[in-house]
This record gives structure tokens, sequence and C-alpha cells, in this order.
């Protein structure tokens, strides 16, 4: 059972672009070049507001269509460990960017996309709230890459141990489950409830 297309395709939209905010803000740490470290920190947080936009495109499909709704035999745990990864997991893809784009307004700084325009201020310059936000934000970011690793730590658990189709209902493209392979065929009872994966 794929998920919808829309929900696979913000999934690893979210994904791709997470990777990028990561991998600019490490080069700008180890840049030594003032004008590179600027443009890779204008970088990172224009990704970062691609991902706020991203997250809230999630949410708002996943209210209006309710397309993953939990199974009815799952446990009460297991439904609500499921339930409390993935309200982190939302909570900390908005969380993270905003507090970047609140640290940022703190220091008197703009938010530039791309070179096409720039974001508003959040709130006033002040650098001491600029320095704490910037602690809370180096702090949400550590809780976002350890949730996400629970996240795929569990795709992964699913895959391979319980070995049902949880991963392969989220992959990209026309992936199917291997004919002949009577465990990942059934529908395992998690697989409506895990599957929130997106």
């Amino acid at each position: 059972m794929r998920r919808p297309a829309a929900i696979i395709a913000l999934h690893w939209a979210t994904a791709l672009v997470g990777v990028a905010v990561i991998a600019l803000i490490l080069a700008h740490e180890q840049a030594e070049s003032k004008a590179l470290r600027a443009w890779l920190l204008d970088g990172h947080r224009a990704f970062g507001a691609i991902v706020i936009a991203l997250t809230l495109a999630r949410i708002a499909y996943r209210v209006r269509h309710h397309p993953l709704a939990e199974s009815a035999a799952a446990s009460f745990a297991h439904r609500a460990l499921i339930g409390l990864v993935h309200l982190s997991l939302y909570g900390l893809l908005l969380a993270v960017p905003m507090l970047g784009l609140a640290l940022t307004s703190a220091r008197g700084q703009a938010v530039s996309l791309f070179g096409v325009g720039t974001l508003p201020a959040l709130i006033a310059r002040d650098v001491d709230l600029g320095d704490t936000l910037a602690d809370v934000h180096e702090w949400a970011a550590w809780s976002l890459l350890a949730v996400v690793g629970v996240h795929v730590a569990a795709a992964l658990w699913h895959h391979f141990v319980r070995r049902d189709a949880v991963l392969l209902a989220m992959l990209p493209g026309r992936a199917s489950v291997r004919a002949g392979a009577p465990d990942m065929v059934r529908t395992n009872t998690s697989l409506s409830s895990e599957s929130n994966l997106a």
C-alpha cells in the first residue's frame, strides 16, 4: 500500500532540503573566506525558510485529506509512541528554522531568499536576545537530528526486522513489494500508523 504521491514528494523534498541546510552550516563553520562564509550562511537561512514552507504544506495536506489514519488494530502504546515521534518531528521542523530566522532578526540581519527577495524581520534587533536564541536554536537542531534518527531507525527496523511494507510505502518512484516475499506482502498492523513517515 503506497502513500499518496503528494505525501511522498513532500517527505523527500523536506529530507533533501534538510540535508542542504546541514551541509551549508557545516561548510560555513569550516570556511575561511568571509565572503564565502556569508554566502553559505545566507543559503542555510534560505533553505531553512523552505523547510518551514514544506512542513506547513505537509501539515495542511494531512489535515485536509487525512490520508494516514492509524490502524485500529495497533496497540494504544504503539500509536501513542508514533504520535509522539511525529508531533516532535513536525514541531521541531517548524521551531528550528523559526528560531534561526528570529536570531537573524535579533542580530539586525536580513534573510535573503537566494537574492530574489528578503523576509521581513520577525523581531526587533537585540544582541543579547540573539545570543540566547542562537543557543536555543542549536539545542533544538540537535534535538531534531535525534528525532530524525529515531524516525529513520524505526523505518529500517520495519524493513529489515519486521519485514513489512512500511519503508517501501514511502519510497519515491514505482517501488513495489518484492514478489514471492510473503512477509513483505502482508500488511502489518503498524503499516498505517508507522507509515506516518511523511
